[in-house]
């Protein structure tokens, strides 16, 4: 999704590129950047396994790839990466989804080897984003949890939600982005994907930080972490965060009038709402600007 800067809205709402090389916007405060890189060689992957204490991680790991949201009047940081995800995925430690026997089978096996799957070889993960305040601007007094020398930032349980509607409206974007974090296409047979999006608009920026699963003939699910954050003007800034874990079996699928081809199964955007909520949280996170 290429986004075409019309100079003059940019200007006006209070925009910038970034500079020497990267690649991002600052507006209101926010300074927002992607960073894309290519997949870890295998020198990085075995150093990541051993920090990871893993022998397994997917067939493409984006490790230096990134999204960071900075907000420079608190020293707040929200970041997105590899690495932390595969922590939380290492940490979580989901039982492997059992695919039918005949299967068992050639999944990640040689021909002449049988493959007891004894891990969560999906690679699912909890993971809904890295956190930090900048200590070395000495603001980690309210809104934040001292720890050890540095900040963790407080997220309060609420009831509102993100109105998407709303964020379907036209309004102009200025910067949008979408960055892989790791991919593995479970040896042909589905797909295992952690991406995250980030748009920018005058008036706010959103993202989606989505974990999708599908083994083929067996499983769907998805793991959804929205943010929201209005600029508004004079107002302490705050971030909706939304949590939402979404799974149905192709039985279930099946069972209840939808197709149990895997085919029909290839954007989890548009079948995000056949499959039944598991669980779901919302926070909200407010950041003094002046931290």
């Amino acid at each position: 999704m290429e986004i075409e800067i019309d100079e003059n809205e940019f200007k006006a709402a209070g925009a910038e590129l970034l500079t020497e090389g990267r690649h991002g916007v600052h507006i209101h405060g926010w300074e927002i950047e992607s960073r894309k890189r290519s997949i870890l060689n295998s020198i990085h992957l075995q150093q990541w396994e051993q920090k990871l204490h893993t022998t397994h991680l997917p067939e493409m790991v984006f490790g230096e790839s990134s999204l960071v949201l900075y907000h420079m009047g608190s020293g707040v940081k929200i970041h997105f990466n590899a690495f932390d995800a595969l922590a939380g995925w290492k940490q979580e430690a989901l039982p492997p989804v059992e695919v039918p026997a005949a299967a068992k089978w050639k999944f990640r096996s040689k021909p002449i080897q049988q493959v007891i799957l004894d891990y969560d070889y999906t690679f699912t993960t909890p993971y809904c984003g890295s956190e930090m305040v900048d200590v070395s601007l000495d603001k980690c007094q309210i809104g934040a949890i001292q720890e050890e020398g540095s900040c963790c930032l407080h997220w309060e349980d609420c009831d509102e939600q993100i109105d998407l509607v709303a964020l379907a409206s036209k309004e102009t974007i200025l910067f949008y982005d979408e960055v892989i974090l790791y991919e593995d296409e479970l040896a042909d047979n589905g797909v295992s994907l952690l991406t995250v999006k980030v748009r920018v608009m005058p008036s706010s920026w959103f993202l989606l930080l989505r974990f999708w699963l599908r083994v083929d003939g067996v499983l769907v699910r998805l793991r959804d972490t929205r943010m929201y954050c209005t600029f508004g003007s004079g107002a302490t800034p705050s971030i909706l965060r939304e949590c939402c874990w979404r799974e149905a079996t192709f039985q279930d699928l099946s069972a209840r009038g939808f197709p149990s081809d895997s085919a029909a199964y290839g954007d989890p955007s548009l079948i995000s709402q056949r499959l039944p909520i598991v669980k779901h949280k919302t926070q909200k996170l407010k950041i003094p600007s002046d931290m």
